[in-house]
Protein backbone atom coordinates (compact mmCIF):
# COMPACT_ATOMS: atom_id res chain seq x y z
CA UNK A 1 0.00 0.00 0.00
CA UNK A 2 2.97 2.51 -0.35
CA UNK A 3 2.65 4.45 -3.05
CA UNK A 4 5.30 4.91 -6.22
CA UNK A 5 7.03 8.06 -3.80
CA UNK A 6 7.81 5.77 -1.36
CA UNK A 7 9.36 2.96 -2.94
CA UNK A 8 11.33 5.50 -4.96
CA UNK A 9 12.88 6.66 -2.00
CA UNK A 10 13.05 3.23 -0.40
CA UNK A 11 15.13 2.40 -3.20
CA UNK A 12 17.54 4.64 -3.18
CA UNK A 13 18.28 3.97 0.77
CA UNK A 14 21.58 1.75 1.54
CA UNK A 15 20.94 -2.20 2.27
CA UNK A 16 20.02 -3.24 6.10
CA UNK A 17 20.83 -5.82 8.15
CA UNK A 18 18.75 -9.23 8.35
CA UNK A 19 16.11 -8.25 11.23
CA UNK A 20 15.49 -10.81 13.87
CA UNK A 21 11.94 -11.43 14.97
CA UNK A 22 10.84 -10.46 18.66
CA UNK A 23 7.49 -12.11 20.42
CA UNK A 24 6.11 -10.06 23.02
CA UNK A 25 3.15 -12.01 24.67
CA UNK A 26 0.25 -9.41 25.56
CA UNK A 27 -3.45 -9.04 24.66
CA UNK A 28 -5.02 -7.45 21.39
CA UNK A 29 -8.55 -6.22 21.54
CA UNK A 30 -10.89 -4.31 19.25
CA UNK A 31 -11.01 -0.68 19.79
CA UNK A 32 -14.18 0.62 21.21
CA UNK A 33 -16.17 3.06 19.01
CA UNK A 34 -16.99 3.22 15.31
CA UNK A 35 -16.39 5.49 12.51
CA UNK A 36 -19.09 8.64 11.67
CA UNK A 37 -21.52 8.26 8.96
CA UNK A 38 -20.20 11.41 7.33
CA UNK A 39 -19.14 10.21 3.51
CA UNK A 40 -16.10 10.38 1.94
CA UNK A 41 -14.98 11.11 -1.97
CA UNK A 42 -12.42 9.42 -1.83
CA UNK A 43 -10.20 9.69 -5.04
CA UNK A 44 -6.65 7.54 -5.25
CA UNK A 45 -7.60 5.51 -8.42
CA UNK A 46 -5.28 5.03 -10.36
CA UNK A 47 -2.61 6.31 -8.04
CA UNK A 48 0.01 6.82 -11.06
CA UNK A 49 -1.87 9.07 -13.56
CA UNK A 50 -0.48 9.00 -17.29
CA UNK A 51 -3.57 10.07 -19.20
CA UNK A 52 -7.07 12.67 -19.09
CA UNK A 53 -9.79 11.83 -17.83
CA UNK A 54 -12.51 11.17 -14.89
CA UNK A 55 -10.79 10.08 -11.40
CA UNK A 56 -13.92 9.85 -9.87
CA UNK A 57 -17.48 11.38 -10.56
CA UNK A 58 -20.41 11.03 -8.59
CA UNK A 59 -22.49 12.97 -11.08
CA UNK A 60 -25.90 11.85 -12.48
CA UNK A 61 -24.73 9.50 -15.77
CA UNK A 62 -27.43 10.56 -17.85
CA UNK A 63 -26.19 12.54 -21.02
CA UNK A 64 -22.71 11.82 -20.34
CA UNK A 65 -20.60 10.02 -23.00
CA UNK A 66 -19.17 7.32 -21.10
CA UNK A 67 -22.15 6.71 -18.39
CA UNK A 68 -20.16 3.73 -16.32
CA UNK A 69 -17.56 6.85 -15.08
CA UNK A 70 -20.38 8.51 -12.81
CA UNK A 71 -21.80 7.14 -9.61
CA UNK A 72 -24.73 9.13 -9.05
CA UNK A 73 -24.46 10.57 -5.27
CA UNK A 74 -25.21 13.69 -4.54
CA UNK A 75 -23.52 15.33 -1.65
CA UNK A 76 -25.33 17.27 1.17
CA UNK A 77 -24.56 18.38 5.01
CA UNK A 78 -21.34 17.29 6.17
CA UNK A 79 -18.77 15.62 3.93
CA UNK A 80 -15.36 15.28 3.19
CA UNK A 81 -12.55 15.09 -0.21
CA UNK A 82 -9.69 12.90 -0.25
CA UNK A 83 -8.02 12.88 -2.94
CA UNK A 84 -4.35 10.94 -3.37
CA UNK A 85 -2.66 11.08 -7.32
CA UNK A 86 1.16 11.33 -8.63
CA UNK A 87 2.19 12.63 -12.08
CA UNK A 88 5.07 10.94 -13.60
CA UNK A 89 6.49 11.49 -16.72
CA UNK A 90 9.80 9.43 -16.70
CA UNK A 91 8.48 7.58 -19.67
CA UNK A 92 7.91 11.00 -21.25
CA UNK A 93 11.05 12.49 -20.72
CA UNK A 94 9.76 15.24 -23.71
CA UNK A 95 6.32 15.67 -22.42
CA UNK A 96 6.47 17.64 -18.96
CA UNK A 97 3.68 19.25 -19.29
CA UNK A 98 1.70 19.53 -15.14
CA UNK A 99 -0.83 17.16 -14.60
CA UNK A 100 -3.40 19.72 -12.95
CA UNK A 101 -6.11 17.95 -10.87
CA UNK A 102 -9.56 19.70 -10.92
CA UNK A 103 -12.52 19.28 -8.77
CA UNK A 104 -15.90 20.62 -10.13
CA UNK A 105 -18.84 21.28 -8.21
CA UNK A 106 -22.47 20.97 -9.64
CA UNK A 107 -25.63 22.37 -8.22
CA UNK A 108 -28.37 20.64 -9.59
CA UNK A 109 -31.54 22.99 -7.54
CA UNK A 110 -32.84 26.45 -8.63
CA UNK A 111 -31.58 28.10 -5.73
CA UNK A 112 -27.61 28.46 -5.42
CA UNK A 113 -26.11 26.38 -2.84
CA UNK A 114 -23.06 27.34 -0.27
CA UNK A 115 -20.40 25.05 0.42
CA UNK A 116 -18.55 25.51 3.18
CA UNK A 117 -14.51 24.96 3.35
CA UNK A 118 -14.27 23.80 7.34
CA UNK A 119 -10.87 22.63 7.20
CA UNK A 120 -8.51 21.84 3.90
CA UNK A 121 -5.16 21.39 2.72
CA UNK A 122 -3.46 20.77 -0.16
CA UNK A 123 0.12 19.44 -1.26
CA UNK A 124 2.86 18.07 -3.32
CA UNK A 125 5.81 16.53 -2.71
CA UNK A 126 8.15 18.77 -4.43
CA UNK A 127 8.80 21.76 -3.20
CA UNK A 128 6.11 21.52 -0.54
CA UNK A 129 6.91 18.47 1.46
CA UNK A 130 9.42 16.50 0.25
CA UNK A 131 9.75 12.69 1.15
CA UNK A 132 13.09 13.25 3.58
CA UNK A 133 14.76 11.25 6.13
CA UNK A 134 13.99 11.48 9.51
CA UNK A 135 14.49 10.24 12.91
CA UNK A 136 11.78 7.76 14.87
CA UNK A 137 10.43 10.44 16.84
CA UNK A 138 10.44 14.05 16.91
CA UNK A 139 8.76 16.66 18.93
CA UNK A 140 6.46 18.40 16.48
CA UNK A 141 4.79 21.28 18.68
CA UNK A 142 5.59 23.50 15.86
CA UNK A 143 4.20 22.11 13.02
CA UNK A 144 6.72 22.48 10.52
CA UNK A 145 8.21 18.75 11.00
CA UNK A 146 7.05 16.91 7.79
CA UNK A 147 8.01 13.80 5.28
CA UNK A 148 5.70 13.73 1.47
CA UNK A 149 2.82 15.53 1.41
CA UNK A 150 0.36 13.29 2.90
CA UNK A 151 1.95 14.08 5.99
CA UNK A 152 1.68 17.38 5.94
CA UNK A 153 -1.97 17.48 4.75
CA UNK A 154 -2.91 15.33 7.84
CA UNK A 155 -0.70 17.37 9.82
CA UNK A 156 -2.81 20.54 8.69
CA UNK A 157 -5.93 19.00 9.48
CA UNK A 158 -4.90 17.97 12.84
CA UNK A 159 -4.08 21.46 13.85
CA UNK A 160 -7.83 22.24 12.66
CA UNK A 161 -6.41 24.55 9.56
CA UNK A 162 -7.68 25.97 6.19
CA UNK A 163 -4.13 26.76 4.19
CA UNK A 164 -5.59 29.92 2.92
CA UNK A 165 -8.51 28.42 1.25
CA UNK A 166 -11.65 30.57 0.87
CA UNK A 167 -14.39 29.73 3.72
CA UNK A 168 -17.06 29.28 1.20
CA UNK A 169 -17.89 28.78 -2.19
CA UNK A 170 -21.04 29.36 -3.68
CA UNK A 171 -22.24 27.90 -7.05
CA UNK A 172 -25.62 29.27 -8.47
CA UNK A 173 -28.58 27.08 -9.81
CA UNK A 174 -27.83 24.49 -12.38
CA UNK A 175 -24.27 25.98 -12.88
CA UNK A 176 -20.96 24.69 -11.54
CA UNK A 177 -18.10 25.89 -10.26
CA UNK A 178 -14.13 25.05 -9.29
CA UNK A 179 -13.76 23.89 -6.22
CA UNK A 180 -9.76 22.86 -6.84
CA UNK A 181 -7.85 23.80 -10.22
CA UNK A 182 -3.80 22.70 -8.61
CA UNK A 183 -1.48 21.84 -10.64
CA UNK A 184 0.92 18.29 -10.35
CA UNK A 185 4.57 20.14 -11.45
CA UNK A 186 7.45 17.23 -12.74
CA UNK A 187 9.30 20.14 -15.50
CA UNK A 188 11.89 20.74 -12.93
CA UNK A 189 11.87 17.56 -11.23
CA UNK A 190 15.11 14.63 -11.56
CA UNK A 191 13.36 12.03 -11.90
CA UNK A 192 9.89 13.88 -13.09
CA UNK A 193 7.92 13.20 -10.96
CA UNK A 194 6.03 14.24 -8.11
CA UNK A 195 2.64 13.59 -6.02
CA UNK A 196 -0.74 15.73 -4.56
CA UNK A 197 -2.56 14.98 -1.36
CA UNK A 198 -5.43 17.03 -0.26
CA UNK A 199 -8.06 16.36 2.44
CA UNK A 200 -11.21 18.87 2.43
CA UNK A 201 -14.08 19.00 5.55
CA UNK A 202 -16.77 20.67 3.59
CA UNK A 203 -20.82 21.45 4.48
CA UNK A 204 -22.86 21.45 1.80
CA UNK A 205 -26.17 23.52 2.64
CA UNK A 206 -27.60 21.62 -0.75
CA UNK A 207 -26.97 18.18 -2.52
CA UNK A 208 -24.43 19.04 -4.77
CA UNK A 209 -22.48 16.60 -7.20
CA UNK A 210 -18.18 16.55 -7.36
CA UNK A 211 -16.05 15.00 -10.12
CA UNK A 212 -12.09 14.87 -9.40
CA UNK A 213 -10.42 15.07 -12.98
CA UNK A 214 -6.87 14.83 -14.53
CA UNK A 215 -6.03 17.30 -17.79
CA UNK A 216 -2.19 18.59 -18.45
CA UNK A 217 -1.61 21.76 -18.61
CA UNK A 218 -2.40 23.99 -21.54
CA UNK A 219 -0.07 26.31 -23.57
CA UNK A 220 -0.20 29.95 -23.49
CA UNK A 221 1.39 32.06 -26.69
CA UNK A 222 4.60 32.64 -25.23
CA UNK A 223 5.30 28.79 -24.38
CA UNK A 224 3.95 28.95 -20.11
CA UNK A 225 1.77 26.61 -18.96
CA UNK A 226 -1.98 27.48 -17.97
CA UNK A 227 -4.66 26.05 -16.28
CA UNK A 228 -7.39 24.54 -17.52
CA UNK A 229 -10.84 26.79 -17.88
CA UNK A 230 -14.03 25.75 -16.24
CA UNK A 231 -15.48 24.91 -19.48
CA UNK A 232 -12.69 22.83 -20.11
CA UNK A 233 -13.19 20.74 -17.19
CA UNK A 234 -16.76 20.70 -17.78
CA UNK A 235 -16.08 19.35 -21.35
CA UNK A 236 -13.61 16.63 -20.13
CA UNK A 237 -16.07 15.93 -17.39
CA UNK A 238 -19.15 15.87 -20.44
CA UNK A 239 -16.88 13.71 -23.11
CA UNK A 240 -14.13 12.24 -21.34
CA UNK A 241 -13.39 8.58 -20.49
CA UNK A 242 -11.63 7.34 -17.51
CA UNK A 243 -8.14 9.04 -16.41
CA UNK A 244 -5.45 5.81 -16.79
CA UNK A 245 -3.96 4.03 -16.87
CA UNK A 246 -6.43 1.89 -14.14
CA UNK A 247 -4.94 -0.27 -11.18
CA UNK A 248 -4.60 -4.44 -11.02
CA UNK A 249 -8.15 -5.37 -9.91
CA UNK A 250 -8.40 -5.66 -6.04
CA UNK A 251 -8.65 -9.80 -4.42
CA UNK A 252 -12.02 -10.79 -3.59
CA UNK A 253 -12.51 -10.11 0.09
CA UNK A 254 -12.84 -13.61 1.15
CA UNK A 255 -9.37 -14.45 -0.77
CA UNK A 256 -7.10 -11.78 1.36
CA UNK A 257 -4.60 -13.90 2.07
CA UNK A 258 -1.09 -14.84 1.43
CA UNK A 259 1.70 -12.88 -0.20
CA UNK A 260 -0.59 -12.15 -3.57
CA UNK A 261 -3.14 -10.28 -2.00
CA UNK A 262 -3.94 -7.21 -3.83
CA UNK A 263 -6.53 -4.70 -1.86
CA UNK A 264 -6.47 -2.50 -4.54
CA UNK A 265 -6.65 1.56 -4.77
CA UNK A 266 -10.10 3.50 -4.11
CA UNK A 267 -12.26 5.21 -6.20
CA UNK A 268 -15.60 5.58 -5.05
CA UNK A 269 -17.74 6.88 -1.95
CA UNK A 270 -16.70 5.81 1.76
CA UNK A 271 -18.52 6.81 4.91
CA UNK A 272 -16.70 7.73 7.62
CA UNK A 273 -14.75 10.34 8.80
CA UNK A 274 -13.67 10.11 12.22
CA UNK A 275 -13.43 7.29 14.91
CA UNK A 276 -14.13 8.62 18.00
CA UNK A 277 -12.94 5.77 21.31
CA UNK A 278 -13.36 6.22 25.24
CA UNK A 279 -11.51 2.74 26.07
CA UNK A 280 -12.86 1.58 29.36
CA UNK A 281 -13.43 -1.57 30.99
CA UNK A 282 -16.77 -4.01 30.34
CA UNK A 283 -19.56 -2.21 32.32
CA UNK A 284 -17.00 0.52 33.90
CA UNK A 285 -15.99 4.30 32.77
CA UNK A 286 -12.33 3.84 33.35
CA UNK A 287 -9.42 1.42 32.14
CA UNK A 288 -7.98 -0.69 34.46
CA UNK A 289 -4.35 -0.44 33.65
CA UNK A 290 -2.26 -3.93 32.93
CA UNK A 291 -0.58 -5.71 35.43
CA UNK A 292 3.17 -5.30 36.32
CA UNK A 293 5.25 -5.85 33.74
CA UNK A 294 2.19 -6.54 31.04
CA UNK A 295 0.62 -4.61 28.26
CA UNK A 296 -2.25 -4.69 26.00
CA UNK A 297 -2.68 -3.27 22.57
CA UNK A 298 -5.92 -1.73 20.19
CA UNK A 299 -5.64 -1.91 16.72
CA UNK A 300 -5.69 1.01 14.58
CA UNK A 301 -6.71 0.36 10.89
CA UNK A 302 -7.22 -2.56 11.05
CA UNK A 303 -8.29 -4.38 8.10
CA UNK A 304 -9.34 -7.73 6.14
CA UNK A 305 -6.47 -10.04 6.42
CA UNK A 306 -5.06 -7.65 9.09
CA UNK A 307 -6.80 -8.08 12.20
CA UNK A 308 -4.07 -8.36 14.85
CA UNK A 309 -6.01 -10.72 16.72
CA UNK A 310 -8.81 -8.27 17.36
CA UNK A 311 -11.67 -9.84 15.14
CA UNK A 312 -12.19 -5.99 14.36
CA UNK A 313 -11.71 -4.84 10.29
CA UNK A 314 -11.86 -0.71 11.12
CA UNK A 315 -12.09 0.08 7.34
CA UNK A 316 -14.30 2.35 6.02
CA UNK A 317 -17.18 0.38 3.82
CA UNK A 318 -17.78 2.21 0.46
CA UNK A 319 -21.01 3.67 -0.58
CA UNK A 320 -20.38 4.07 -4.22
CA UNK A 321 -17.56 2.44 -6.19
CA UNK A 322 -15.86 1.72 -9.41
CA UNK A 323 -15.73 -1.86 -10.68
CA UNK A 324 -12.23 -3.17 -10.60
CA UNK A 325 -11.18 -0.95 -8.13
CA UNK A 326 -10.99 -1.54 -3.87
CA UNK A 327 -14.25 -3.01 -2.02
CA UNK A 328 -13.70 -0.99 0.66
CA UNK A 329 -11.51 1.69 1.99
CA UNK A 330 -8.44 0.01 3.17
CA UNK A 331 -6.23 1.54 5.41
CA UNK A 332 -8.76 4.78 6.03
CA UNK A 333 -6.13 7.60 4.31
CA UNK A 334 -7.33 10.88 5.87
CA UNK A 335 -9.66 9.36 8.87
CA UNK A 336 -9.24 11.01 12.07
CA UNK A 337 -8.72 8.74 15.23
CA UNK A 338 -9.84 10.37 18.38
CA UNK A 339 -9.21 7.84 21.36
CA UNK A 340 -9.62 8.55 25.21
CA UNK A 341 -7.56 5.96 27.20
CA UNK A 342 -9.27 7.18 31.18
CA UNK A 343 -6.24 4.56 33.50
CA UNK A 344 -7.40 3.81 36.78
CA UNK A 345 -4.79 2.05 38.94
CA UNK A 346 -6.75 -0.25 40.56
CA UNK A 347 -3.13 -1.63 42.92
CA UNK A 348 -1.92 -0.39 46.35
CA UNK A 349 1.20 0.71 44.68
CA UNK A 350 2.68 3.44 42.58
CA UNK A 351 2.96 2.22 38.74
CA UNK A 352 4.44 3.74 35.76
CA UNK A 353 3.04 3.65 32.53
CA UNK A 354 4.04 3.78 28.96
CA UNK A 355 1.52 4.15 26.03
CA UNK A 356 3.15 3.62 22.96
CA UNK A 357 2.17 3.77 19.15
CA UNK A 358 3.70 0.60 17.49
CA UNK A 359 3.89 -1.17 14.01
CA UNK A 360 4.39 -4.70 14.57
CA UNK A 361 4.03 -7.44 11.54
CA UNK A 362 0.76 -7.52 10.07
CA UNK A 363 -1.03 -10.71 11.27
CA UNK A 364 -4.97 -11.12 10.93
CA UNK A 365 -5.29 -14.34 13.60
CA UNK A 366 -2.47 -15.13 16.03
CA UNK A 367 -1.33 -18.40 16.82
CA UNK A 368 -0.65 -17.53 20.71
CA UNK A 369 -1.68 -13.96 22.11
CA UNK A 370 1.32 -11.04 21.30
CA UNK A 371 2.75 -8.94 18.71
CA UNK A 372 5.63 -9.50 16.50
CA UNK A 373 8.43 -6.89 15.65
CA UNK A 374 11.71 -6.86 14.36
CA UNK A 375 14.60 -6.07 15.30
CA UNK A 376 16.27 -4.08 13.90
CA UNK A 377 13.00 -2.75 11.96
CA UNK A 378 12.65 -3.58 8.11
CA UNK A 379 14.08 -1.16 5.73
CA UNK A 380 10.09 0.06 4.47
CA UNK A 381 8.49 2.59 6.09
CA UNK A 382 4.93 2.21 7.11
CA UNK A 383 3.93 5.07 8.90
CA UNK A 384 4.74 8.80 8.61
CA UNK A 385 2.59 10.92 10.26
CA UNK A 386 1.77 13.21 13.53
CA UNK A 387 0.40 12.04 16.90
CA UNK A 388 -0.62 14.54 19.31
CA UNK A 389 -1.41 13.03 23.20
CA UNK A 390 -2.67 15.10 25.60
CA UNK A 391 -2.85 14.48 29.64
CA UNK A 392 -1.67 15.94 32.54
CA UNK A 393 1.51 15.49 34.26
CA UNK A 394 2.88 14.14 37.12
CA UNK A 395 2.71 17.34 38.52
CA UNK A 396 -0.63 17.45 37.68
CA UNK A 397 -0.17 20.38 34.65
CA UNK A 398 -2.18 19.54 31.65
CA UNK A 399 0.33 18.67 29.02
CA UNK A 400 -0.43 18.75 24.53
CA UNK A 401 2.47 17.00 22.65
CA UNK A 402 2.72 16.43 19.05
CA UNK A 403 4.98 13.88 17.79
CA UNK A 404 5.99 13.09 14.41
CA UNK A 405 6.54 9.32 14.16
CA UNK A 406 8.83 7.63 11.65
CA UNK A 407 7.88 3.58 12.00
CA UNK A 408 9.27 1.41 9.68
CA UNK A 409 7.72 -2.24 9.26
CA UNK A 410 7.98 -4.31 12.61
CA UNK A 411 9.04 -1.65 14.94
CA UNK A 412 8.40 -1.19 18.89
CA UNK A 413 8.46 2.82 18.72
CA UNK A 414 9.24 4.74 22.24
CA UNK A 415 6.74 6.05 24.63
CA UNK A 416 4.19 8.81 23.69
CA UNK A 417 4.44 9.48 26.77
CA UNK A 418 5.23 7.87 30.40
CA UNK A 419 2.99 8.22 33.42
CA UNK A 420 3.26 7.64 36.94
CA UNK A 421 -0.25 6.41 38.35
CA UNK A 422 -0.91 6.56 42.19
CA UNK A 423 -2.29 4.05 44.37
CA UNK A 424 -6.21 4.79 43.35
CA UNK A 425 -5.90 7.34 41.34
CA UNK A 426 -7.18 8.08 37.97
CA UNK A 427 -5.56 9.71 34.58
CA UNK A 428 -6.70 10.92 31.40
CA UNK A 429 -4.63 10.18 28.51
CA UNK A 430 -5.84 11.41 24.76
CA UNK A 431 -4.02 10.20 21.75
CA UNK A 432 -5.52 11.93 18.24
CA UNK A 433 -4.33 11.41 14.52
CA UNK A 434 -5.05 11.08 11.16
CA UNK A 435 -4.58 8.00 9.20
CA UNK A 436 -1.75 8.99 6.34
CA UNK A 437 -1.43 8.60 2.85
CA UNK A 438 1.69 6.81 2.19
CA UNK A 439 1.01 4.24 5.66
CA UNK A 440 0.69 0.47 5.61
CA UNK A 441 -1.92 -0.36 8.14
CA UNK A 442 -2.11 -1.88 10.68
CA UNK A 443 -0.52 -0.16 13.58
CA UNK A 444 -1.77 -1.03 17.20
CA UNK A 445 -1.82 1.85 20.18
CA UNK A 446 0.05 0.03 23.35
CA UNK A 447 -0.89 0.43 27.65
CA UNK A 448 2.10 -0.94 29.11
CA UNK A 449 3.28 -1.00 32.96
CA UNK A 450 6.51 -1.28 33.41
CA UNK A 451 7.62 -3.66 35.79
CA UNK A 452 8.80 -1.93 39.10
CA UNK A 453 10.51 -5.49 40.51
CA UNK A 454 12.71 -4.69 37.24
CA UNK A 455 13.45 -1.72 37.40
CA UNK A 456 14.02 -1.56 41.10
CA UNK A 457 16.97 -3.94 39.97
CA UNK A 458 18.86 -1.53 38.35
CA UNK A 459 18.51 1.31 40.32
Amino acid sequence: MLNFISYLFLAQASPSPAPQEIFVPQQTRPLTGHLDEVPVFNSNNPEVVKSEGILLSTFPPQGKKVPSAHLNFPFQGRFDLFSHHIARAIETPNDLRSLYLGVIVYNPSDRSATVNILQAASYVSQPDAPFVKLPPMLSNNSGNIYAGPGDRVMNDLLRVRRQGWPAQLVIPPKQSRMLMNHPIPVRTLTPPLNGRSTLLRLYSDRPVYMANLAMFAKPNPDGSERAPTLEEWENLLENGDFAGPREPAPSPPDRLAGATEIYGRVAGVAVGSRWQAQVTDSNSSYLTIPESGQAFSYGLSTLLAGKMGTGQNQTAKLLARYPGTAYEAHGNYGIEYNISLPLFNNTDQLQTINVLFQTPIKEDELSKPGLRFFSPPQRSVFFRGTVRIRYNDDNGLPRTQYWHLVQQRGQMGEPLAQLKISPGQRRLVEVDFLYPPDATPPQMLTIQTVDQTYNSKFK
